[in-house]
């Protein structure tokens, strides 16, 4: 099941290419200081009905080497048929880009991290047709960052730290040094951020820490920004726009059209409730109508064109 703490996981590597640098240092992988990166189609489907898609697709282009592709997966248990589903998803993006692939892969416990090094291979009789080594992001190799100047160095690091330790004893700790450093930041980098952490706690008792960091912490005083109005002000219609936001955001950065009919009921709605609902099943809706599916009582997998 698709959850906000998957969805947060892999799109800050789509928002905020900046981390791919020392996130590939964890892995003992070289990477140039400078890279940029393209979002590319996560759609790896061939046939229909059969559909494959992956969390996330980058082509990056670094200042010293030759581009390839990296295919970005958040897992959060073990899933067997990702031992076929990850190599099919290497080979036909290597044919499709004519690209090399790395996979990488996102865990926010350790036994998932175990499982999900592989190998994952093909092989029959003592032969092995291919095989399929990720390279993974877990709590034993993502950096506990609990000292804000360095969070302030690297706010993309130290926000997908604090999501990967979101059940680590230190959470608070590494909360605070996060809060501290978006302080410290322009509005917009620590609104980024700030949402992304939130919806990527997820459900852990991490997230009302998080929400009470914010709430009384005095990040743009006078000038109006929404974390002013929703976490200082406390305004209810300030929150509900933050919200809207929000769930447009995400449903865009996944490819879904919103007609103008679902955007303004989006954006006028002033029930946070409704909103907070809406935004949870932003991560796996496959069309705007599958957030009002139950508000409108119509069978949650109903879709419509």
């Amino acid at each position: 099941m698709v959850t906000s703490t998957h969805e947060a996981s892999h799109r800050i590597f789509q928002d905020r290419p900046e981390l791919l640098t020392p996130v590939f240092g964890l892995l003992g992988i070289p990477m140039s200081g400078k890279a940029s990166a393209v979002v590319l189609s996560p759609d790896v489907t061939e046939i229909q009905p059969l559909e494959r898609r992956v969390d996330s697709v980058l082509r990056v282009e670094p200042s010293d080497g030759d581009d390839f592709l990296l295919a970005l997966e958040t897992q959060g248990r073990r899933d067997q048929r990702k031992a076929t589903s990850w190599p099919y998803y290497v080979t036909y993006l290597q044919e499709k880009f004519s690209l090399p692939v790395l996979l990488l892969v996102t865990c926010t416990d350790r036994a998932t991290a175990r499982w999900a090094t592989g190998p994952f291979t093909c092989e029959i009789r003592g032969w092995t047709t291919h095989s399929t080594h990720p390279l993974v992001l877990s709590p034993d190799n993502v950096p506990v960052i609990t000292d804000q100047r360095t969070a302030a160095r690297n706010p993309a690091l130290a926000t997908f730290s604090a999501i990967t330790h979101s059940r680590n004893p230190q959470a608070t700790a590494i909360l605070e040094a996060l809060a501290g450093a978006l302080r410290t930041t322009d509005p917009e980098t620590a609104q980024y951020f700030g949402g992304l952490v939130e919806i990527g706690l997820g459900d852990t008792p991490a997230r009302q820490t998080w929400r009470k960091l914010m709430g009384f912490t005095n990040y743009f005083p006078g000038r109006g920004t929404l974390l002013e109005e929703t976490y200082l002000e406390g305004e209810a219609k300030g929150e509900a726009r933050g919200e809207a936001k929000a769930i447009l955001r995400f449903l865009e950065g996944r490819g879904i059209s919103v007609p103008e009919d679902a955007r303004n009921r989006i954006t006028n709605c002033t029930d946070l409730d409704v909103l907070n609902r809406w935004l949870d099943r932003t991560p796996h809706a496959e069309c705007v109508h599958d957030l009002f599916a139950e508000d409108t009582g119509d069978s949650p997998d109903q879709t419509t064109d």
